[in-house]
């Protein structure tokens, strides 16, 4: 039995998805989010609704009489759970985006630690969700999605929530699109590509329809439970420069460095992890009956598709704001000059 479905945060990568996963299973949709817009493509049926969903007076309006299930794709840190909360009465049940940068390992290493010595995570493979976690706090992205986490597991008698810990996004309309760093080396004719950690990094991709998938499934199946949300495989970062290769009709050397880049900007990618990243899908499977929909590979074409033309209508730092932000953070993506010092020093 389906009834309405509120989905905050509907314009986004998830959102979208998820609103045409619940349309689909019979849900009368209300897609809610700062535009207030529809897409080109929403399904027949579909209320739109304009809503900051910090202001909480004003998604009270919007949520009207209720729902029955409540997917919060933006949802962020106690605040946001205990927002949440205040409209209990008048919500079902509830599903909230999370995400996996919230696992710590046995000697208290997370994502927050990555950049200190011998800082990146060792976590078993696969991580199940009972893999304990940072502590709760205002500190850090993963600090805050426990926060969130915490609030509405304690209140689950209240707002039964289903919490899915998301791995690394992939999909169309994704702000952090990963597969950038190895489309515009194709687009740029670059012949080479340097990855550290042997190409072996592992971080295990969710494409935004398997997610919507675990939504729909747990819209069916309202409780108070914590979830991993990642594709049926975990391909390596050799293994997607290659696929998006592929896509592309180009084919590209790979320079493979033992251990860590050799310098800053060499060797890097946003797949790069110095140990693999790997989530445990079991109980997905048996709590929701999960089968993904698609896989990586299957997924791929689109996402490059979208990115080729996203880079066909203007420069990648306008149209990718938060890579860019990142690259200039941290280890600029796409340095070619140091990559080719760096090939020419090993080469002589």
């Amino acid at each position: 039995m389906t009834g309405t479905a509120f989905v905050i945060g509907a314009s986004g990568q998830i959102g979208r998805q998820a609103v045409h996963a619940l349309a689909a299973d019979g849900w009368r949709v209300t897609a809610a989010s700062r535009g207030g817009g529809s897409t080109e493509d929403w399904p027949p049926g579909v209320r739109t609704v304009r809503v900051d969903r910090s202001d909480t007076a004003a998604l009270a309006a919007a949520l009207g009489d209720g729902c029955d299930v409540l997917l919060d794709c933006v949802a962020y840190d106690g605040g946001d759970a205990r927002q949440l909360l205040s409209l209990a009465d008048r919500i079902g049940s509830a599903v909230v985006i999370s995400s996996a940068a919230v696992y710590e390992d046995a000697d208290g290493r997370s994502f927050d630690t990555q950049g200190e010595p011998d800082g990146f995570p060792r976590y078993p493979v696969p991580v199940p969700e009972t893999q304990r976690t940072v502590a709760p706090g205002p500190a850090t992205y993963g600090t805050r999605k426990v926060e969130l986490e915490r609030e509405l597991l304690d209140a689950g008698g209240r707002l039964p929530t289903t919490l899915l810990r998301a791995g690394a996004v992939h999909g169309t309309h994704s702000p952090l699109p990963r597969e950038l760093h190895f489309v515009k080396r194709v687009l740029d004719g670059r012949r080479v590509r340097v990855l550290a950690y042997g190409g072996t990094s592992r971080f295990h991709p969710v494409h935004t329809a398997n997610i919507a998938e675990l939504v729909r499934l747990a819209a069916r199946r309202p409780g108070s439970r914590v979830l991993n949300a990642g594709d049926p495989g975990v391909p390596t970062v050799a293994e997607i420069g290659a696929a998006v290769d592929a896509v592309m009709g180009y084919r590209a050397e790979t320079v493979l460095v033992d251990g860590p880049p050799p310098e800053p900007t060499v060797g890097n990618s946003p797949w790069g992890t110095a140990r693999p990243v790997v989530l445990d899908m079991s109980a997905a499977r048996r709590e929701l009956g999960y089968r993904a929909v698609t896989t990586y590979e299957r997924s791929l074409p689109a996402t490059v598709a979208w990115l080729v033309d996203s880079l066909a209508h203007g420069d990648w730092r306008e149209r990718f704001p938060l890579p860019a932000r990142l690259s200039d953070e941290h280890a600029d993506w796409f340095d070619y000059a140091a990559e080719d010092r760096w090939l020419a020093a090993r080469a002589g």
